[in-house]
């Protein structure tokens, strides 16, 4: 039997994903969420950085890590600079200060960039989903599980759902953009 409820909860899934991605995106403003992806490498393993310190944001342009272990701040102050925000640490004994710039032009237009490019990737998923819902649906058919009438009624269900999820993604993907070139 086929449960279009699944891919809508996989698209539902994806949408998810790609909003976590957004908020870590730097915009002129300082956010915790922007360290969400900064991984540390302590204890041998990979962890992400508010397992290691606590993360406050005391002003717009500031933003505070409080790392537990001293023996850490080095391992947090490499991970900080090795990603891609652009930030630069300020170490005083276990307190990193993160002062955020304001964005230049040049560095919004690169933002949007990567904010479009973001967006087609999660669409190019949700458009796999669906895929994979049509596919499902034609070996229901030859397996002589389901009729031609609701093989073609369960694939426009599957593509309402389609359009609705790329239709958020186009709306997260303005909004975003909209906060990037804001100044």
């Amino acid at each position: 039997m086929f449960d279009e409820k699944t891919y809508n909860q996989k698209m539902d899934k994806t949408i998810e994903i790609f909003s976590k991605e957004l908020t870590s995106l730097r915009t002129g403003r300082a956010n915790a969420a922007m360290l969400d992806l900064v991984k540390v490498d302590v204890y041998g393993q990979s962890m992400p950085l508010n397992q290691t310190s606590s993360i406050t944001t005391p002003d717009a342009r500031t933003i505070n890590i409080q790392v537990w272990d001293l023996n850490n701040v080095p391992l947090v102050d490499a991970a900080i600079k090795k990603s891609e925000l652009g930030l630069n640490p300020q170490i005083d004994g276990q307190l990193i200060r993160l002062p955020v710039p304001d964005l230049n032009e040049e560095r919004r237009m690169e933002i949007k960039k990567l904010i479009k490019s973001m967006g087609e990737k999660c669409k190019i998923s949700i458009r796999n989903i669906r895929r994979e819902a049509n596919d499902d649906l034609k070996n229901l058919i030859k397996d002589k599980e389901i009729s031609e009438d609701e093989e073609k009624k369960n694939e426009k269900i599957v593509q309402v759902f389609t359009d609705e999820h790329i239709k958020t993604i186009d709306q997260k993907v303005e909004a975003k953009e909209k906060e990037i070139m804001t100044i």
